[in-house]
């Protein structure tokens, strides 16, 4: 369906790339990003139903609008099938450890690496730099970890500036030129589709440590957004990055959706990982 696909994925709360054959990337600048914004934000515009107490809960794209390892498992399920994505589920959820996977039939490799700070993913996107060797779709999140463990929202923004500056390194330079006969034109580069994967709603009440109510409050995941968008990491603000919300649809979802108040049903991935790959869909129709 994609030709080559690679995949990979970083976790701090869930740190995911993805290398996707058909991949490029819009100007950072342009009217173009505020029509990619427009639609990707569209796209979030999802219900979930829920039919009777422990019914299967299923989504859909509200019809009256326009259009963590739980993404990858979401991810694998749609490529995969679920009872083949059972078989290796227990291997994903190893904890603290990394996954890879290469689905022949489809030429996608899949790399899910644990990274559970923002340092740890600019570590490993200086990496990619040094060793050229890029994914085509990028997926990154990193939030949760360093609040329950730094808990330092100041510290947290800092830390995003450093890695919007790393991942820039591995947008490629349109220099290269070649002289077909008839003139001098640019050499079409590659280009990776970087995707930041949100933090969730947080549900305070609902969370089951003391410290973990204590440190991950409304106010502190406030103050960690604010510096998200304040880093310019993301697309709405200039930034490579562009949002998959899962704060705007697993607030959709609620506490319904949620045992501990924060790990969701895998419905709300479900629905992210369509979010993604509409997205690339999209993107890759633009350059057509």
């Amino acid at each position: 369906m994609w030709g080559v696909i690679q995949l990979g994925v970083l976790a701090a709360f869930l740190v995911l790339f993805v290398p996707v054959g058909m991949a490029g990337s819009l100007p950072l600048s342009s009217s173009s990003i505020v029509n990619l914004n427009s639609c990707i934000s569209l796209l979030h515009h999802v219900a979930f139903d829920f039919q009777e107490l422990n019914s299967e809960k299923s989504w859909k794209w509200i019809e009256t609008e326009p259009a963590a390892r739980l993404f990858v498992v979401s991810l694998l399920g749609l490529l995969l099938g679920e009872s083949e994505t059972e078989m290796i589920r227990e291997d994903l959820f190893k904890r603290h450890s990394d996954y890879n996977i290469l689905i022949d039939k489809i030429g996608m490799k899949l790399d899910f690496i644990w990274a559970p700070y923002v340092s740890n993913l600019s570590d490993l996107v200086l990496g990619f730099e040094e060793k050229k060797s890029d994914p085509d779709v990028f997926v990154i999140g990193a939030g949760l970890w360093d609040m329950l463990q730094i808990n330092n929202a100041t510290d947290y923004g800092v830390s995003l500036k450093l890695l919007g500056d790393l991942v820039l390194l591995l947008l490629p330079v349109p220099s290269d030129f070649v002289n077909d006969g008839a003139g001098t034109n640019l050499v079409s580069v590659r280009s990776p589709n970087f995707f930041w994967l949100g933090m969730p709603k947080l549900i305070n009440s609902m969370l089951n440590t003391n410290e973990k109510r204590e440190k991950m409050t409304d106010v502190l995941w406030q103050a960690y957004t604010d510096e998200l968008y304040s880093s310019k990491l993301l697309h709405q603000s200039g930034g490579p990055l562009v949002l998959l919300d899962i704060h705007a649809l697993s607030n959709k979802c609620g506490a319904r959706c949620t045992a501990d108040g924060m790990h969701y049903h895998g419905v709300v991935y479900d629905a992210a990982v369509h979010v993604m790959l509409n997205e690339l869909l999209i993107e890759s129709n633009q350059k057509l």
